[in-house]
C-alpha cells in the first residue's frame, strides 16, 4: 500500500491544477460568449487590438458594425470584442484652467529659435560632398 501512496500522491498534484485550469477557461469563455451575445447598438466597446468604438449595427451573427468616429463604420468579427467599457463623459470643469496654470505666450512674444552659423556651414559642407539635402530645422511657434 505505501508503494501506491506516493504515485497516487504525484498524480493528484499534476491533475488538480490541470483541472482548475480548465475549469477557468471555460468559464472565461461562456463570459465572453455572453457578452458578445448581449451586444446592442449603441455600447461602447474595446476590441482586442486596442480599438475603442461604439457598436452602430448587431443584425448578422458573425460581423459587428463599430463606429470608430462620427461617421466612420467599420465591421468586426464579433469575437473581436474583449470587453465593454463605460461610456467617455466630458467634464466641464476641466475646460476651466486650474489655478496656478501657465498661459501660452503669444508666437509674437516667443524667444526665436535660431541656429549657429557655424553648424549651418558645416551641414552645407556635407550635403554638398555627399549630395544629400538637409532640411532646415523646424522652428516649432513660429508662423
Amino acid at each position: 500500500m505505501e508503494q501506491l501512496l506516493l504515485p497516487v500522491l504525484l498524480m493528484l498534484v499534476v491533475a488538480v491544477p490541470l483541472v482548475m485550469g480548465t475549469r477557468k477557461q471555460k468559464r472565461m469563455a461562456q463570459q465572453q460568449q455572453e457578452l458578445q451575445n448581449s451586444l446592442g447598438e449603441g455600447d461602447r466597446v474595446m476590441t482586442t487590438s486596442g480599438l475603442y468604438g461604439t457598436v452602430a449595427n448587431t443584425d448578422d451573427e458573425t460581423t459587428i458594425d463599430i463606429e470608430i468616429a462620427p461617421g466612420v463604420v467599420t465591421t468586426w468579427l464579433r469575437q473581436a470584442v474583449r470587453e465593454r467599457v463605460e461610456p467617455v463623459v466630458e467634464d466641464d470643469s476641466a475646460d476651466e484652467e486650474a489655478p496656478g496654470s501657465h498661459e501660452a505666450i503669444p508666437a509674437d512674444e516667443a524667444p526665436a529659435v535660431t541656429a549657429s552659423s557655424e553648424t549651418s556651414a558645416t551641414e552645407e559642407k556635407k550635403s554638398e560632398e555627399s549630395g544629400a539635402q538637409i532640411a532646415p530645422p523646424l522652428e516649432h511657434g513660429k508662423k
